[in-house]
């Protein structure tokens, strides 16, 4: 049996979805459920729906032997697992905001004042450009910091950029993008060699699939079909 990390929220659904096309049937799970532990021998996987900032943890220290979260955790985290497949959905970005008019107005201090939920990923961004910063961590509404004069920039995650707009934010730099990644811990690739290898296949090749594109009536075809319909109005 392998064990898999699912995170909560926006990413299971689509998670889901790929592993159906995988050929593990795994859409059936009830993800409005209490329930954290889907065991599902008929396919040899065990599901567990952890939060997203707790599957590295997971995966890391071998209680799950895979996981998927998005790339933004992985970047924050910095934790030691394979990242073996980029799976495509939930792209987001790492961007750095301020508010409309602000957007290259410093503090009079020698550090800009920046809110985040991902101090690491700031800090490193701005050390590498030479930029002294102080960071707030927040929770949450990281939107709000620089609206009452607690920062003069956020960090945060970017999907459409409405949340943005509608807090009269501007988007000033990307630091990154973001999207769903499969990860597994090392000792199991090892350990569990073949069914994680072929795990990994599967949805390496569902991924594929969902981005090939559908194929186009040749012209010949439409010309033809033109040609029948104008004779069947003669």
């Amino acid at each position: 049996m392998l064990t898999v990390a699912l995170c909560k929220g926006k990413l299971i659904e689509p998670t889901l979805e790929l592993f159906s096309r995988a050929g593990y049937g795994a859409a059936r799970l009830a993800t409005d459920s209490r329930r954290l532990v889907f065991s599902c021998p008929e396919i040899g996987i065990t599901f567990l729906i952890v939060r997203p900032t707790d599957v590295p943890t997971y995966v890391e220290y071998g209680a799950a032997d895979l996981g998927i979260v998005g790339k933004d955790v992985l970047l924050e985290q910095d934790s030691d697992v394979y990242e073996p497949l980029d799976l495509g959905f939930g792209a987001c970005r790492i961007a750095v905001a301020a508010l409309r008019g602000q957007e290259s107005r410093d503090r009079l201090s020698s550090k800009i004042r920046i809110a985040t939920k991902y101090p690491k990923i700031t800090e490193r961004y701005f050390n590498q450009r030479g930029v002294p910063v102080e960071i707030i961590k927040l929770y949450g509404s990281i939107e709000l910091a620089p609206i009452v004069g607690l920062a003069d920039r956020i960090v945060d995650l970017v999907e459409t950029g409405n949340t943005l707009k509608a807090h009269d934010l501007v988007e000033v730099e990307c630091i990154a993008l973001s999207t769903a990644r499969l990860i597994v811990n090392r000792a199991s690739l090892k350990l569990k060699h073949r069914a994680v290898t072929e795990l990994v296949k599967k949805l390496r090749a569902a991924c594929a699939a969902s981005k090939r594109p559908g194929k186009a009536a040749s012209p010949k075809i439409s010309r033809e079909a033109g040609r029948r319909k104008k004779r069947t109005r003669v």
